[in-house]
């Protein structure tokens, strides 16, 4: 029975963005992983099958079974090895095994085939196709990426440098890794390396987070010192690199509305060495911003609920061809949390993200926002990078497992506009370490040497201009002189 419960606990998880499968496997503590970690992702590939087995037959209403803890045990049933437990469960679905049975044979006719593997959805066949790397990224509050190249390669690791393109990734394989081309901090390795039982992991020195997930924290790029919101914050990931960012100074609030999902949240941030958060079980959309507690907030990271549709985990036909009532509802919240955070009076910048493929999630929720609040403008991220928003918001970034080797994932960055420059083009082209000044200018330049990140300061590249520079100057000077 532990195997089955387990088994619909995690793939509640997942459907509530709480993990990735693996992650979520390793740390179910389940006394045998390989069979709990089978049966998820089997349960996973057939879930649209199941699904319409267990409608059909009115197995839930007649068992009372919640939803999931019915697929893994149908899934066994009709497509495994058998039921593994005795007791009331196994009595409910034996009762019923001739109609689920005759359920699964219609389907079979239905869509002419003669095989279970032939009722796998086209969506996650092609998913199967899509073989992401495992991304690792290096922890810089408690190691360097020097040290943790050194340990690897003490370990029988071989390290190939830093990748020149996204093809160099599907050559990985064994113990090879590499550097990614756009994050310094972030290790590249073959798909089938797992490090949960690794010492780095276990200690906090690395974070297993995809590529994808790690571009809010790099591109809102806070500087040290900075306060910053992580609006929607749970499970955390992006909540440490934000920190590592920061270098831990400053203040990093934290919002998460799911009480088990923050103190799991805490454990995570204990392990990374955060220390400059502050974590409240709380609605994002209920925060004042005219708080006084709030009044030096200038970054925010939004990055809520959707629907899921860029992992690659989840996407089948069932995400595929999601009712449009519920992306309607999911977008009307996303603007609401948008809108909300551009209220803060002296936010800057607010990275907004999602691991959405849905326009409806990401650049319809970027045009509605922009259209209600005149005062932002979007910035132009990552020039270099293929993948851009749709037509006409292509200053912000997609991302998907054929074109980048990652989840799918939508980032955009939208930008208080200056009265001095309103209506010029900001790019950015890498996210740079800050110093502890606050950085308001963005330069168009390749990332520097450890060296010169430290004391990196970004300037806008229309900025070249130096009768605009020297306007800046004096604005700047009259405005001290105003304060003084």
């Amino acid at each position: 029975m532990a195997l089955y419960i387990k088994a619909a606990e995690i793939l509640d998880k997942v459907e509530q963005k709480k993990g990735a499968v693996k992650t979520l496997v390793y740390e179910s503590k389940y006394q045998n992983i390989k069979q709990l970690f089978a049966l998820v992702c089997e349960t996973q590939k057939y879930s649209s099958v199941l699904q319409e087995i267990i409608n059909s037959t009115r197995f839930l209403k007649e068992t009372k079974l919640q939803k999931n803890l019915a697929k893994v045990l149908v899934y066994d049933l009709l497509m495994g090895r058998g039921v593994k437990c005795g007791g009331t469960w196994k009595v409910l679905v034996m009762k019923h095994r001739s109609r689920l049975q005759a359920a699964l044979a219609r389907i079979k006719i239905k869509k002419k085939v003669s095989r279970n593997e032939d009722l796998i959805p086209s969506g996650f066949q092609q998913m199967q196709g899509d073989v992401i790397p495992r991304y690792v990224r290096v922890n810089t509050l408690k190691t360097t990426l020097g040290d943790v190249i050194d340990y690897l390669k003490r370990e029988g690791f071989t390290y190939h440098g830093t990748a020149g393109r996204p093809e160099d990734l599907d050559k990985l394989s064994g113990k090879a890794f590499l550097c990614d081309v756009h994050l310094e901090d972030l290790l590249v390795f073959s798909a089938k390396m797992d490090f949960h039982d690794h010492f780095l992991y276990k200690a906090g020195h690395i974070i297993l987070q995809d590529k994808a997930s790690c571009l809010p924290a790099f591109l809102l790029n806070p500087p040290v010192g900075s306060h910053v919101i992580d609006a929607c914050a749970a499970p955390g990931n992006k909540t440490s690199h934000l920190a590592a960012v920061m270098k831990n100074k400053g203040k990093l609030f934290a919002f998460d509305l799911d009480a088990k999902r923050l103190s799991t949240m805490s454990t995570l941030l204990l392990r990374a060495g955060v220390t400059c958060q502050q974590l409240a079980n709380q609605d994002f959309l209920k925060v004042d911003p005219l708080s006084s507690e709030y009044k030096e907030v200038k970054y925010i990271l939004l990055d809520p609920s959707c629907s899921g549709s860029g992992m690659v985990c989840l996407r089948d036909e069932a995400f595929e061809s999601q009712e449009d009532s519920r992306l309607q509802a999911l977008a009307a919240f996303q603007l609401r949390c948008l809108n909300h955070a551009l209220q803060f009076p002296q936010v800057q910048r607010v990275v907004y993200s999602t691991c959405s493929v849905h326009s409806e999630e990401n650049e319809n929720v970027v045009s509605a926002c922009l259209q209600e609040n005149p005062g932002f403008r979007l910035v132009h991220l990552l020039p270099n990078w293929t993948e851009r928003g749709h037509d006409p918001f292509t200053q912000c970034l997609r991302a998907n497992p054929a074109k980048t080797r990652t989840h799918g994932f939508f980032v955009a960055m939208l930008e208080r506009c200056s009265p001095e420059i309103e209506g010029d083009n900001v790019v950015i082209t890498a996210s740079l370490p800050s110093s502890g000044e606050e950085e308001k200018d963005i330069q168009e330049s390749s990332v520097p040497d450890d060296d010169e990140q430290e004391n990196s300061e970004m300037t806008n590249e229309h900025l070249t201009n130096p009768g605009l520079k020297k306007k800046r100057k004096r604005n700047r000077k009259k405005h001290k002189n105003q304060e003084s």
